[in-house]
């Protein structure tokens, strides 16, 4: 008696570990961090002629993901992410470029649509929070760095945009892109007239989901 006790309960352990590992992990809540890099450019608002390069940053948060049945879920992120945008040009003669690199706190609102384990397909809204700027100078004539926390200034902080992205799902880790442009410009007020662009971002990042 006592041995088929225990194979009967060596039998339940194993049928419960077999159906945990096999249950789909689009049905868990799941929760991680990710670490990354950004490429960002900007574009004038009002639609008139803006020449600039795309720079190189860093991103990087954790996420969480509320299924939503077997299909759909919602993924709320918390990001800090540097943007901004170079240049170059001639100024009396001389050449000379410029770099201007912004940090924000990006907080998208992703809903998800999981068509496999896989795969993850995200769209919504971001809202994002300027923490600082760092602008760059250098010429010949003259150099300067200048960073701003922008207490006073007259500049939107608070920017509502629009994210969209995929994740590929591997067990516990998972590769990200996304894309993510801003919905309003950074004119403040609307009393300051500079700057008035909008911000486009990518990101690439790798992810570890903890449970």
């Amino acid at each position: 008696m006592k041995y088929i006790i225990i194979i009967l309960a060596f039998l339940v352990i194993s049928t419960t570990a077999k159906a945990q590992n096999n249950l789909d992990n689009r049905e868990k809540f799941q929760f991680g961090l990710k670490i990354g890099g950004s490429y960002s450019n900007v574009y004038d608002s009002e639609g008139e002629q803006f020449n600039a390069d795309p720079k190189a940053g860093f991103t990087g948060g954790a996420f969480l993901i509320f299924p939503v049945g077997k299909y759909l879920g919602i993924q709320p992120e918390v990001m800090l992410t540097q943007k901004g945008f170079k240049g170059n040009g001639t100024l009396l003669g001389s050449p000379y470029s410029f770099k201007r690199t912004t940090t924000f706190l990006e907080v998208p609102i992703l809903f998800a649509f999981k068509p496999s384990e896989f795969l993850t397909l995200l769209f919504g809204p971001q809202f994002s929070y300027l923490l600082n700027q760092k602008d760059k100078f250098t010429s010949p004539i003259i150099n300067y760095n200048q960073e701003r926390e922008f207490e006073r200034d007259n500049i939107r902080k608070n920017i509502l945009g629009i994210a969209a992205g995929v994740d590929i799902n591997l067990k516990k880790i998972v590769v990200s892109g996304r894309i993510g442009w801003d919905a309003q410009n950074n004119k403040g007020d609307g009393t300051s007239s500079t700057p008035r662009y909008k911000n486009v971002c990518s990101q690439i990042t790798l992810g570890y989901k903890i449970f």
